[in-house]
């Protein structure tokens, strides 16, 4: 029997072979092609992340800056090649939570 390194490695290559995986980088490499569109998307994804660490840090967050980044996601995903890479890392984003989600409830752990 394959040991557990064995079985990480072929979920390794499932995930790397899943339409999930090669959109997505695909997507992104589309993106990184327009310099502009790459550094609004890093833009973008710095404010969320920090709006994020600010809620986490127990700081209360203030509604304009929730409503600000809202409207900056909504003219982002005007533009088709920004929108394709969001849908793109969202439907990755979701299978890899699921995996997590299958392994956390195989062992049990709490």
């Amino acid at each position: 029997m394959n040991n557990v390194y064995d079985l990480a490695h072929q979920l390794a290559r499932a995930i790397k072979d899943s339409d999930e995986y090669k959109s997505f980088v695909e997507k992104k490499e589309a993106l990184e092609k327009n310099e502009k569109n790459k550094k609004m998307v890093e833009d973008f994804q710095e404010q969320v992340l920090q709006l994020q660490i600010d809620y986490m840090g127990g700081k209360d967050i203030d509604e304009a800056e929730i409503e600000k980044i809202g409207k900056l996601e909504e003219v982002l995903t005007l533009n088709p090649v920004i929108n394709s890479y969001f849908q793109a890392e969202l439907r990755f984003s979701q299978m890899m939570q699921d995996i997590n989600g299958i392994i956390g409830e195989a062992i049990d752990i709490e």
